[in-house]
């Protein structure tokens, strides 16, 4: 498929059903707010190295975890009930994306998290989209992650972790939280064994655009 440029001054993308399996649709534009929601309303989102022009995917198949999926493990269980943790929503933002940032992925020596993309996510948080889920020891940010909130999905985009099971209680006070507020599921976007063994399972694009255009009728807030 043509990898089609985008105009700074235009805010349509291409139809991603029509994207390879890969998902690569389109280059260029900008990371504006207006330019972001756009995109994520369509199963679109941003993925680049630095040095790289924009570049957005909607890939197939899609990662995603139906909240009722959600897997807790034995010792992820204990160590919810040990207490060891506070859990917070939105204190701090900014401070989780750079710590997402800092994380070394398996498939590249450079992060995807550059500076353009924490000023352009904490627009939207600070105007309601995006959101922080962080866990605290001692009084001291060690894990959590963030995403953006699409009708009633919540679109994740990365966590980190700088002590054992963090991340994954704060992911677990997530999924609580998008429960009581009748979300129906996260998007995990790429497929990873660590989400798959939380619960997370992958699903054909279509399937997920489908379900995308539905929950944009059923808006939930994230309180």
């Amino acid at each position: 498929m043509f990898i089609r440029p985008l105009d700074k001054y235009c805010y349509t993308f291409p139809n991603p059903r029509f994207a390879s399996d890969e998902g690569l649709l389109a280059y260029g534009g900008d990371l504006s707010m207006i330019r972001l929601l756009t995109a994520y309303k369509k199963g679109i989102f941003p993925w680049y190295n630095d040095g790289d022009p924009i570049l957005w995917w909607s890939p197939n198949p899609r990662m995603v975890m139906f909240l009722e999926d959600f897997k807790v493990s034995i010792s992820l269980n204990k160590t919810i009930k040990k207490n060891i943790f506070e859990v917070k929503f939105d204190t701090n933002f900014k401070e989780v994306m750079i710590n997402c940032a800092k994380v070394k992925r398996n498939y590249t020596d450079h992060t995807w998290i550059q500076d353009e993309i924490i000023d352009a996510y904490y627009e939207l948080h600070l105007n309601g989209y995006a959101h922080s889920f962080e866990s605290y020891y001692n009084g001291e940010l060690v894990g959590g992650g963030y995403g953006i909130v699409i009708g009633d999905i919540f679109c994740g985009e990365s966590m980190f972790s700088l002590k054992t099971d963090a991340s994954k209680v704060a992911f677990y006070y997530l999924v609580e939280k998008l429960k009581q507020n009748s979300f129906s599921m996260i998007d995990c976007q790429i497929p990873s064994d660590h989400l798959k063994s939380l619960g997370a399972k992958t699903i054909s694009r279509n399937n997920f655009l489908n379900i995308l255009k539905k929950s944009l009728t059923n808006s939930k807030v994230f309180i």
